[in-house]
């Protein structure tokens, strides 16, 4: 068809005009991604996610009752997309927190226990480091040390995830992190700290009330906190400090070690400690004053020491306060359009589930349904009662803090105490037979002579799967929830990590997020974010 003759030239000129004002108007109205939020629930299965979820909307006595059932997560994938990420090593079918958080920062396979390193060795760029080679602003925010394996994969460079002195002073030298939030006070303090009366005094004033333990587990006398001031941080030690910080550089360090677990938090909530929720909204707060955009990775790290230590009840408490984090950043997100947020997790733990039994099988019972007119009710098994999800947040110490009192109280503890604290603050109860089995030893035959973990020649027995139960006298919390298993309906299949392929929630704009919406590995996950990452830079430029 001649088109000019049709319409004549004057017509197909405003025609044209038309259709690239309305291709323009396309072009403009598609948003550009400036921030990026990685959140990443350390050890966070489905399962562990499914926990969460069975409580938010089938549990009595929920705390999500007054919002529907609906968690975080629910929001975020509801209007996002959702997909399952494999997270396995250059060298092995199962990861550690430190390989597989150094693939997400780098989209590079890396091997086990290194930080920021591909499986030869070399150091990777993380996105954290494009972040800020693109002039925006960076941040890592953790309930555990800000040096622990997850954080430190984004910001450091070094041979193995115990090198936390090392990792501290790359994270503070590089300047590549403008707001770090966790504990792990302990690497940043001089060795000095632990017997000067002078400096412990100075480093109390800084610090000020209420006070944190000083205990340094560094061998050298640099003061990390006066070099980190140098360089323009603001430091914080409690919450009202964070609260009360300016500026675009924060370093906040609220424990010595890691903070408070799950069933700590919402059992007293130290005024000293800021929670997880309330570190991230800080975070971004802060560096959102950046018109270039940010990174900032948070970390809900003690999902993992719950699912290590085989404890249901903790579990659920670490995933509620993860979730509270999710809620901030989803408040705060929804209401732009220029921000991705992917939730994910490094891997899973201790092959958490629910699961059905021969014990305590169900009675017959009528039905008022039709086909119930002439015969009961009786399933062959104990399927689980919905009640265990609200006796499992009853929960009111995690197993390490119940052994820490035993120790505290007995230095060599006994079947009856062990018996009286775990029914103390546990809705499920544990009898002497079962608490004698928590004593139990026998002869270490996969010992190693300095080996961090494996060096004693007698271990805590395991009747099962031993071999999976590797962290010396603290396999003593797993036996606890092994003993409370069948009354929870609750199966451990380790006390290490799986390879189950962890949930992947993507939220943002379609063209950005919708390809994260697969079954992919988190080097896959990790090239796409940078992918994202590059192209607002270029959009950057274009401004």
């Amino acid at each position: 068809m001649n088109w000019l003759r049709y319409f004549g030239s004057g017509s197909l000129c405003l025609l044209f005009l038309a259709l690239t004002a309305c291709s323009q108007q396309e072009v403009r109205r598609e948003p550009t991604v400036k921030n990026i939020i990685l959140m990443i629930g350390d050890g966070m299965g489905p399962q562990q996610l499914g926990l969460l979820q069975a409580y938010a909307q089938r549990a009595q006595h929920s705390i999500y009752s007054g919002k529907g059932g609906l968690t975080a997560f629910d929001r975020f994938a509801a209007e996002g997309y959702v997909g399952l990420s494999n997270h396995w090593p250059a060298d092995a079918l199962v990861t550690d927190s430190a390989c597989s958080a150094s693939q997400l920062a780098s989209g590079v396979a890396s091997g086990s226990e290194m930080i920021g390193l591909d499986q030869d060795g070399n150091p990777v760029e993380t996105i954290l480091e494009k972040a800020k080679i693109q002039g925006k602003s960076t941040g890592l925010v953790s309930d555990t040390r800000i040096t622990h394996a997850t954080p430190a994969a984004f910001a450091a460079h070094q041979p193995h995830r115990s090198w936390e002195n090392e990792i501290a002073e790359e994270m503070l030298s590089s300047g590549n992190v403008d707001v770090m939030l966790s504990g792990g006070l302990r690497y940043w303090l001089p060795a000095t700290a632990n017997a000067d009366p002078a400096v412990r005094g100075a480093l109390e004033r800084r610090i000020g009330e209420p006070a944190l333990a000083l205990v340094s587990k560094r061998k050298d006398s640099l003061d990390l906190l006066s070099q980190a001031e140098r360089r323009g941080y603001r430091l914080a030690f409690n919450q009202k400090q964070l609260q009360q910080a300016t500026g675009n550089k924060l370093l906040g360090l609220f424990a010595s070690a890691a903070m408070q677990d799950g069933i700590d938090y919402h059992q007293h909530r130290h005024d000293n400690e800021p929670s997880l929720a309330q570190m991230t909204l800080k975070a971004l707060q802060t560096l959102a004053s950046n018109p270039k955009g940010f990174f900032l990775m948070v970390e809900g790290g003690q999902i993992d020491w719950a699912g290590h230590n085989n404890d249901a009840g903790n579990l659920l408490h670490e995933m509620v306060k993860f979730e509270e984090a999710v809620a901030v950043v989803y408040e705060w997100a929804s209401r732009r359009d220029d921000t991705l947020v992917l939730i994910t997790a490094d891997h899973e733990t201790g092959g958490f589930g629910f699961s059905y039994s021969r014990y305590r099988t169900p009675e017959a019972k009528a039905l008022p349904g039709k086909m119930f007119e002439h015969t009961q009710y009786r399933p062959n098994f104990n399927f689980g009662s919905v009640g265990i999800l609200d006796r499992l947040y009853k929960q009111k110490k995690s197993f390490y803090q119940m052994w820490r009192q035993i120790e505290r109280e007995n230095s060599e503890p006994s079947a009856r105490q062990i018996m009286q604290v775990v029914n103390d603050y546990s809705d499920f109860k544990i009898d002497l037979e079962q608490a004698k089995a928590i004593l139990a030893q026998e002869a270490n035959e996969y010992r190693r002579k300095g080996h961090k973990y494996l060096s004693a020649e007698y271990f805590p027995k395991v009747h099962d799967f031993k071999e999976f139960y590797v962290y010396g006298k603290d396999v003593r919390l797993d036996l606890i929830g092994r003993a409370l298993a069948k009354e929870q309906n609750v199966v451990w299949a380790t006390g290490t990590h799986t390879h189950t392929p962890v949930p992947v929630i993507v939220w943002g704009a379609e063209r950005y997020a919708r390809p994260f919406s697969s079954l992919s590995h988190h080097t896959d996950i990790a090239r796409r974010l940078i992918g994202v990452l590059n192209e607002s830079a270029v959009s950057d430029t274009k401004r």
